[in-house]
């Protein structure tokens, strides 16, 4: 109950809403949305998943005490709907003006008599009001008879990132003079988006490597780093940093003593430590969280529910089946980056290309552009054991090529779009579309992704998980079971 609530709004539910309550003829218009809900670390976030318009004259009609309510059909088959769907139930509607707004007495008068009936009817979850200007948001959050929130703002997630609160900031900005540069691009305010942007980075190899540095240089000041191996000798081209004393002597890396493996590990950085070691020397006061281990792991992923944005540089099917899980369940922004050099046997190349795939929750997904390889997915989840029998190839032993200019391309156009989004730069109409690198051409061509109704990811139908927060088990490890004497 300490903690702050927020909404977040995908931007084209957002746009269908704003286009219903501001059709400029001066007056109040209602709708409902349907929300998930998902308590993180730092702060309580209800997700829009459902968008229910009240036509005027028929569900929003002159009002018995106030000038304009929603029917009581209009309201009971919506309170329904989230109850069986553990749902938040949200009434919305309109007032004049463009940054700031509030509830009139007669619309807190009308919550208090109507909202404790509603709550017995949600059986336990949330119901609540938002009222909207066409810059401003507020809103009244009730749990209980006795308990009711205000809405500290919204985050309308899509191309841009845009904030909305009940009233203008008065908070005086004061930019470190190291960011004035930056800050003639994107002013005071947009370096004090980033200073209070939590980002998390999976997979910390030769692309995350560069995104850790790039954007603690950018003032980003909080990091979620997410990786379990540690520094080779053959990843010192690629590593931003690392040096010769972070990986072990070569006789070890290359030893058939077993005993010896324990001294590898022990002389050997992690990429975490690396990057946090890099990130600590770009930007002294950023918050670094580091994890050695895999993003499978359920306490990890508690870490990613309040980020601000996530980047995903690992490239096992895994990964990339939490990841876009998460971004879609949570409504959280986030670009699968990589990089890749197809040669044969011979070493003939081939195709060379860096790549950024953009996920946002309205944009398509990695399950419907067929980058979740069904197949590769059960193996990585079978034991070694299952491996052997099922005679999969070892992707371990097969050695890509790599080199760090490709992973600069893919890193550079990534952290741009994050920067551009995060500051709300990016034009309205920009292309949320993948894009390809193709060097060898000097070629630059893109991929729109596609988006099914029926994904359970991306999909809206009520099997999907998209916005239902934590009212759907994420696709993560389960833990192993304590058995007690």
């Amino acid at each position: 109950m300490n903690k702050p609530w927020r909404i977040l709004i995908p931007e084209g539910l957002y746009a269908k809403l704003h286009a219903h309550l501001f059709p400029d003829d001066r007056d109040e218009h209602g709708a409902v949305i349907l929300a998930g809900v998902a308590e993180t670390e730092h702060e309580v976030r209800i997700l829009a998943r459902e968008l229910h318009l009240a036509t005027d004259g028929r569900d929003y009609v002159p009002g018995k005490r106030g000038y304009r309510m929603l029917r009581a059909e209009f309201i009971n088959d919506r309170v329904l709907k989230a109850r069986d769907e553990r749902l938040v139930y949200l009434a919305i509607h309109n007032h004049a003006g463009t940054n700031a707004v509030a509830f009139s007495g007669d619309d807190l008068h009308s919550h208090e008599r109507g909202y404790p009936a509603l709550l017995q009817i949600a059986r336990g979850m949330p119901v609540g009001a938002l009222v909207f200007a066409k810059g401003a948001i507020a809103g009244d959050i009730w749990i209980s008879d006795s308990c009711r929130v205000p809405l500290v703002g919204a985050t309308i997630v899509g191309r841009r990132r845009q904030l909305l609160t009940p009233r203008p900031s008065t908070d005086s900005l004061r930019t470190d003079p190291c960011y004035d540069r930056q800050v003639r691009l994107f002013g005071d305010r947009g370096q004090d988006i980033l200073t209070k942007a939590k980002v998390a980075i999976v997979g910390l190899g030769g692309v995350g490597s560069l995104l850790a540095e790039i954007l603690a240089r950018l003032g980003v000041g909080h990091f979620v780093l997410i990786d379990p191996d540690r520094t080779e000798s053959s990843n010192l081209p690629r590593l931003i940093g690392a040096t010769r004393w972070d990986v072990a002597p070569k006789f070890l890396e290359e030893t058939s003593w077993g005993w010896l493996r324990p001294i590898e590990r022990l002389l050997s950085r992690r990429k975490t430590s690396l990057a946090r070691r890099n990130i600590r020397r770009a930007n002294r006061g950023a918050r670094v969280q580091a994890f050695a281990t895999d993003i499978v792991e359920p306490d990890v992923v508690e870490h990613l529910k309040d980020c601000d944005y996530i980047f995903l540089a690992a490239d096992t099917m895994r990964a990339r089946r939490i990841f876009n899980a998460i971004v879609h369940q949570y409504l959280i922004p986030g670009v699968q980056i990589g990089a890749k050099v197809n040669s044969d046997k011979t070493g003939t190349v081939g195709d060379v290309y860096a790549v950024t795939r953009p996920v946002t929750p309205e944009s398509g997904c990695l399950l419907c552009s067929r980058f979740i390889n069904p197949a590769k997915l059960q193996e990585e989840l079978s034991s070694e054991e299952e491996r052997r029998v099922q005679r999969y190839v070892n992707d371990e032993d097969v050695v890509a090529p790599s080199v760090i200019t490709l992973n600069a391309l893919a890193s550079a156009q990534a952290a741009n779009d994050f920067l551009f989004y995060m500051t709300g730069l990016t034009k309205e109409n920009a292309s949320l579309s993948y894009m390809y690198f193709r060097p060898l051409h000097r070629e630059v061509s893109w991929d729109q992704p596609p988006a099914r109704n029926d994904c359970l990811d991306c999909g809206r139908s009520e099997r999907s998980r998209f916005a239902r927060g934590g009212g759907k088990s994420l696709p993560v490890k389960l833990p192993r079971p304590r058995f007690h004497s």
